[in-house]
């Protein structure tokens, strides 16, 4: 991860139209994974393998952008991984798209482990027990794909932070909180087209860059703190996805270079 931002505001109907677009590039890696999963996950000592699992249900690639939002807000991050690939060459990372639905792989386990006696319920201190595995491979595959992210973009809407305080900023959505404390402790990776560009025209090169949810009915608030996140507002997030560049790697580098000249208005410079 090198950099990431705060969309504020996005309308619902940006990019509309580019939702089949971004399912289209998205779905594909989707449909391999899950034909042989259910013969490959036991292994003979009727064991399964963590691995495997997550190596099957959430595999971990490299990509330009991780798209932090909310389950509802699902059509809309569809429609900008759409837009952004097809107008820039951007691969965002959507995760409902292309992973697994994480109930299905519960399921799967919990038919297989955590039947009663006379299966016709779950035994509920063996459903607890796996539904912790499965959170914690979800998790180390969400926190490895951030990495592996050049930018990480918050899609900071009505439905995943809360309008109801007004002086902190927070969350509903346990998993929503976990990405963005990923993105404030993962350590930055500066691409090496921006180191030679830094050596080039910088005095200096440590200078400070800032950088699906539960549906049951009780609900337990997440502080979001957004501070190392540039911020971005509709305006400028519209501008920037609107102007046209010579590669991918070039619309990101137009990015950085806007939200640094924003810094430096804000600080007076």
């Amino acid at each position: 991860m090198y950099r990431g931002f705060n969309i504020n505001y996005l309308r619902e109907s940006f990019g509309i139209g580019y939702e089949t677009r971004g399912l289209q590039v998205q779905e594909p890696i989707k449909k391999k994974l899950k034909e042989s999963f259910v013969r490959q996950i036991i292994k003979e000592d009727n064991s399964l393998e963590a691995s495997l699992i997550m190596d099957t249900w959430f595999p971990v690639e490299a990509y330009d952008i991780f798209l932090s939002h909310s389950h509802k807000d699902r059509k809309l991050a569809l429609s900008i991984a759409g837009k952004l690939w097809q107008d820039h060459g951007l691969k965002v990372f959507v995760d409902s798209a292309i992973w697994l639905n994480l109930e299905d792989l519960l399921k799967i386990i919990d038919n297989k482990y955590c039947r009663s006696s006379d299966n016709k319920f779950y035994n509920y201190k063996s459903r607890n027990h796996s539904t912790a595995h499965v959170n914690l491979m979800l998790i180390n595959s969400l926190n490895k794909i951030i990495d592996n992210s050049e930018a990480i973009f918050f899609l900071n809407t009505p439905n995943s932070i809360s309008a109801s305080d007004t002086i902190q900023q927070r969350t509903f959505s346990p998993w929503i909180f976990s990405e963005i404390e990923t993105t404030k402790l993962i350590k930055k990776k500066t691409p090496p087209r921006i180191e030679r560009e830094t050596r080039l025209f910088s005095t200096t090169k440590d200078e400070y860059v800032p950088l699906n949810e539960s549906t049951n009915a009780m609900r337990i608030s997440y502080e979001a703190e957004l501070g190392h996140l540039t911020t971005l507002s509709e305006r400028e997030f519209i501008n920037w996805v609107s102007d046209k560049y010579l590669s991918s790697e070039d619309a990101l580098n137009k990015l950085y270079k806007k939200s640094e000249l924003k810094k430096f208005k804000i600080i007076g410079l």
